[in-house]
């Protein structure tokens, strides 16, 4: 009985493999809009999600439905986050977990038919979680470079405004000249709605909305006040600059000063027990045929 049940369960998932190898091949050409819309995108994909990217055409009527709307907002400021919102909608996201979802049972079906479940289940486990920690991180990255270029760019700002350039000009420059990087991708999406028309501080708070970035958020709150209040920017730009920049050396000491505890753990485990062996292991063999 257990015997036809392993059958028919390899049987099944070999089908399954089979058409899901036609589908991918079928596909793989024609289910690159996403590549299309955002020219980076493919370099800014894992190699999984690359992989089974063919695959979302499979799930995305699933993943536009009804069942998956909580889903989908709360995926779209994440994505945003992470800079694939322009590429990447919400759908697409749902459906891509969808796809690594079934590739998961299909680990734990064939897990079940070669006797390897648990080597299978935790494969399984690691697919199915893959895409959330994959955005958590990219997210985690980005803000973490955005925190570190704000102060230079706001140094930027301050000595352009400083000089007599009003602020839209002074930002042209420095993205003239800055290298690609995710805070100058995000200044250069302002800085052209601005020049399609949408008002400065509208612009301004959409970028706050995007990013989620506290120290980019207090930054043009403050820009977005000095406005609305008459106050003049390049103070403003000033003082953020010098309150950033002490803010990122404070964090630097504070990662400092958390190493030195951080270190004690690897020392204990591993370096410490290779001095004893040094020490101790010789003197230990001689012991041993002393009394022998």
């Amino acid at each position: 009985m257990y015997g036809n049940l392993i059958q028919l369960l390899t049987a099944l998932s070999a089908a399954l493999a089979a058409g899901f190898g036609v589908l991918y091949l079928g596909r793989v050409l024609s289910e690159l809009e996403l590549a299309e819309k955002h020219e980076n995108l493919p370099q800014r994909l894992p190699l999984f999600v690359r992989l089974l990217l063919p695959f979302i055409s499979v799930t995305r009527p699933a993943a536009s439905g009804n069942a998956f709307a909580v889903w989908r907002d709360m995926a779209a400021p994440k994505l945003w986050m992470a800079g694939l919102g322009d590429a990447f909608t919400p759908v697409d996201y749902i459906a891509l977990r969808l796809v690594f979802l079934i590739v998961s049972l299909l680990l734990i079906v064939l897990g079940m038919a070669a006797g390897q479940i648990l080597i299978c289940l935790a494969l399984a486990l690691l697919f199915a979680v893959y895409p959330g920690v994959w955005i958590s991180s990219t997210i985690r990255k980005r803000q973490l470079s955005i925190m570190k270029a704000l102060p230079n760019v706001l140094d930027l700002l301050t000595l352009s405004v400083e000089s007599g350039r009003d602020l839209l000009s002074a930002l042209r420059d420095i993205l003239a000249r800055r290298k690609v990087d995710p805070l100058g991708e995000e200044l250069l999406r302002t800085f052209q709605e601005i020049q399609l028309g949408r008002k400065r501080t509208d612009a301004l708070r959409a970028l706050t909305l995007r990013v989620r970035q506290a120290d980019l958020t207090a930054a043009i709150n403050a820009i977005i006040q000095a406005e609305e209040l008459g106050v003049s920017i390049a103070q403003i730009l000033h003082i953020q600059s010098d309150m950033q920049r002490n803010k990122r050396f404070m964090l630097a000491e504070k990662l400092a000063n958390e190493a030195s505890v951080k270190i004690i753990i690897p020392i204990i485990l591993l370096i410490l027990p290779a001095v004893f062996l040094v020490l101790v292991g010789p003197l230990a063999l001689r012991a041993a045929a002393f009394f022998r």
